[in-house]
């Protein structure tokens, strides 16, 4: 294994040009842990620790623009009003050695279904920036996920950025574990009010074999609020509103049973997560604490 560490981005991509195969590495949370296990011996490893403008933020317009290398314990301290969900969830990473290493580029580039990023990365409705010698482009976060631990980056690529828009509403993330800290999620959830584009966005993790919205459920929730004016009235949502939004969202998951859980659990316990959320998230709302 031979290890790669370029000065800059320049340099960065163009050793990932020319050594497609090279694993880069950062805080190294997953990677070092899959290389310490033996699963897995990449033949370059290239460190990005180097390159500062991996490890900064800004504000772009209406959203942050993420370097791939900001520690989510900098998304706590300093993007809490704006990213609300993602800090939460980077609040439940792990433990706090980690939460100064690892990243949401991490998270990101190992497309792991039980990241504690991705589902608030969905209901924020968040895009990555990647980057090669050939140019760069704007990934969706719908399409990033192709597949277990699978992404849509190219051989060539790196995640430079992840632009998340500023929220303009009540944000949740909450997940299951079998303890309280340095656990991988049985199964999580992320919920965004959108008053702006009257919409919800929701996310799912580690309940399928991909990070997924629970579409169904979001198109149900749009269609009552819009139908019955809640996002003008500011009404309280009828319990049957608010079960129903969990049902949908507990039938949009495709859990496998493992030794962190059942499948049916799983089902089970992102139902209860919704339900919860969606009634925070409302009250919230409702008592004029939203951000538009």
């Amino acid at each position: 294994m031979e290890f790669l560490r370029p000065a800059d981005w320049r340099e960065a991509l163009e050793a990932k040009a020319e050594h497609p195969s090279a694993v880069p590495i950062a805080g190294g949370t997953d990677v070092m842990v899959e290389i310490n296990f033996d699963h897995r011996r990449p033949e370059y490893l290239m460190d990005l620790n180097r390159i500062a403008l991996l490890q900064e933020w800004e504000t772009d317009g209406d959203a942050v623009r993420l370097g791939a290398s900001v520690p989510y314990t900098r998304i706590i301290e300093q993007l809490r009003g704006p990213l609300p969900g993602l800090a939460l969830a980077s609040h439940t990473v792990a433990s706090p050695q980690i939460r100064n290493r690892g990243s949401v580029g991490g998270n990101l580039g190992c497309a792991s279904p039980a990241g504690d990023a991705h589902p608030a990365l969905l209901a924020a409705g968040a895009e990555v920036e990647a980057e090669s010698v050939r140019g760069t482009r704007t990934i969706p976060i719908d399409a990033f996920y192709t597949g277990v631990k699978r992404n849509a980056l190219a051989p060539d690529e790196l995640i430079k950025t992840v632009r998340v828009p500023v929220a303009d509403g009540p944000q949740q993330f909450s997940k299951v574990g079998t303890r309280n800290a340095m656990v991988i999620a049985v199964c999580a959830f992320g919920l965004a009010l959108h008053p702006r584009t009257r919409s919800v966005r929701t996310g799912i993790g580690s309940a399928a074999p991909t990070p997924v919205r629970a579409r169904a459920a979001e198109e149900f929730l749009d269609a009552v609020l819009a139908e019955e004016g809640l996002w003008d009235s500011r009404a309280a949502l009828a319990p049957s509103v608010v079960r129903r939004f969990g049902d949908l969202a507990a039938a949009s998951c495709n859990p496998i049973d493992d030794v962190r859980g059942t499948a049916r659990y799983r089902r089970h316990a992102v139902g209860v997560m919704a339900r919860r959320q969606l009634r925070w998230t409302w009250e919230e709302f409702r008592t004029g604490q939203d951000r538009s």
